[in-house]
């Protein structure tokens, strides 16, 4: 497949339990320097002892294929360009990363919250909280969207304490711009297997999702049965195929600013399944208050030294300011949604 970097050689991310952190003495020693050293290398690493119970993540898996099995109507019933919060359906190749279509159809749930006040001088990344939009014919999916935010909520503030303590500082340095509300996004997420014809270009054959950063603090994957995601490490792209029990994290751009580059965030995408096949994955992203604006962490003298400072990309500028980075990501990733509901954005940056 031409538009997919050849995999090099490289090492498969390195897996680390997280239960080892509750421990004590050499073991939890071990791991925070194994923690440690899976970010700064490879911006990723496999995560088991999360503590979800595999039979949920079944049920989650299943009512999943059940929504995506859906006839259409009752799909677009929810579609995303009716929410101005940017939640609900997305039909295949209607998302985009760095401008090119992705072949992937994903139901977007994020934190269930009141609308906030429509005041002339509130920033713009206000109009991002509100409700989601739930199925009607699949009303069993509310209830396990929610249950499942919360145990990854709790799973992913877990590992945030345990990279703080892993790069010298106390264990609740994130707490400041992460507690009470926030922001939390589940993706569920459908790969159609396709046909990579001649017409379709270099650029754009076999993109499930495009090379990206993810916008937050870190990211949990949960792989189902079938392989696509890969990392691109120092050494070229690596298949990151599915680990029974496990989750993939990925190091987010928030955590890059805040380590001031120490970390860098994980560079990822998914390759197209084959005709004929399709692969389901769940995503759940954490990150910062929308109200927040992320500090640069004093490191330890050592690591400071070390740190590169945040990437600086042209097309995709880091903003410490949580709202404004969020809203940044949205507007980009869904043309459709941003042309119904944030028009004047758009014309005022013409």
């Amino acid at each position: 497949m031409s538009a997919t970097p050849s995999l090099a050689a490289a090492p498969a991310l390195p897996l680390l339990d997280l239960s080892r952190f509750d421990g004590g003495g050499a073991d939890r020693a071990v791991f925070l320097s194994e923690l440690r050293a899976a970010i700064r290398r490879f911006g990723a690493f496999y995560v088991t002892g999360h503590g979800v119970d595999p039979a949920f993540l079944d049920t989650v898996f299943g009512l999943s294929r059940r929504f995506f099995d859906l006839p259409e109507r009752d799909k677009l019933a929810i579609e995303m360009v009716h929410s101005p919060h940017f939640r609900g359906y997305t039909r295949a190749g209607w998302e985009r990363t760095r401008g090119r279509a992705d072949w992937r159809e994903q139901v977007d749930i994020g934190s269930e919250r009141p609308v906030l006040p429509a005041l002339a001088d509130a920033p713009h990344w206000t109009r991002l909280q509100g409700p989601n939009q739930w199925p009607d014919a699949l009303p069993e999916l509310r209830p396990a969207a929610q249950r499942l935010q919360d145990e990854l909520t709790g799973v992913t503030l877990r590992l945030l304490a345990a990279v703080a303590v892993a790069i010298g500082l106390p264990e609740d340095s994130f707490a400041a711009i992460v507690a009470e509300e926030p922001t939390q996004l589940i993706k569920l997420i459908r790969y159609p297997g396709r046909e990579v014809l001649p017409e379709d270009g270099d650029a754009a054959a076999g993109q499930g999702v495009g090379p990206h950063k993810d916008s937050g603090l870190l990211t949990l994957v949960l792989q189902h049965e079938r392989s696509g995601l890969q990392a691109e490490t120092a050494e070229g792209w690596v298949d990151v195929p599915p680990i029974p029990g496990t989750f993939v994290v990925n190091a987010g751009e928030l955590l890059e600013l805040a380590t001031d580059g120490y970390f860098r965030a994980a560079v990822h995408q998914v390759v197209t399944p084959a005709a004929g096949t399709d692969r389901l994955s769940v995503a759940f992203f954490l990150g910062a208050r929308l109200d927040a604006r992320v500090p640069v962490l004093p490191l330890p003298p050592e690591l400071a030294a070390e740190a590169r400072g945040p990437e600086r990309d042209p097309d995709n500028p880091l903003f410490h300011t949580v709202g404004e980075n969020t809203l940044k990501s949205r507007l980009r990733s869904h043309p459709d949604v941003a042309q119904r509901h944030y028009a004047d954005l758009l014309a005022a940056a013409v």
